[in-house]
């Protein structure tokens, strides 16, 4: 944990500062939004419990001798989780009780396997952007856009199908040798 980029991040939040406020959601948001879709929720209820997560941290920036034990992503997540938790409890979606959910879902272990998820994603993106054409436009024709070989054969002026099933699985092999010398390198 970086004390002074956190603790730089609560006074700019303390001071309302746009871009600190915009930092914060840029960073943060997208993490939170899983957790609440992936537990029973939607993106509006993702919005709103990030939201009151924000007032709660905006309060505690402004309260004098506060200091973060933590980094401000774990304080927010964990103060989203507890949110949702409750509000599911209230729905009565969800019937044990939030303390055993405590045991069930530690907050730092969820954090950091949806970090290392997005850091993979990362990884992969700038592979997919290294691998050049026309193999990124066909690894995307075929796993992004779902299209059948048949029209990948046409669209990209293969002889048929099987062609670009072959094309596909070079190009498979060279972005894999892409993903994995970055990721050996960390990046």
């Amino acid at each position: 944990m970086n004390i002074a980029a956190e603790k730089t991040l609560l006074e700019g939040l303390a001071r309302e500062d746009k871009g600190t406020i915009e930092k914060i959601y840029r960073d943060n948001y997208n993490i939170i939004q899983s957790l609440i879709l992936k537990n029973s929720g939607t993106t509006d209820d993702a919005a709103d419990i990030f939201q009151e997560a924000m007032i709660v941290l905006f309060e505690k920036s402004k309260s004098p001798g506060f200091e973060l034990s933590c980094n401000v992503k774990t304080y927010i997540y964990s103060v989203c989780r507890r949110l949702w938790l409750k509000k599911l409890q209230q729905m009565q979606r969800f019937s044990k009780q939030t303390d055993d959910m405590e045991q069930v879902m530690p907050v730092e272990e969820d954090l950091e396997m949806h970090e290392k998820r997005q850091n993979d994603f990362f990884i992969m993106e700038n592979a997919m952007m290294k691998i050049g054409e026309p193999c990124k436009s066909l690894l995307e024709a075929y796993y992004i856009q779902k299209k059948q070989m048949q029209q990948i054969a046409t669209e990209f002026g293969y002889t048929n199908a099987d062609n670009a099933k072959t094309q596909k699985y070079k190009c498979l092999v060279r972005l894999k040798k892409l993903f994995f010398a970055q990721y050996k390198n960390g990046l």
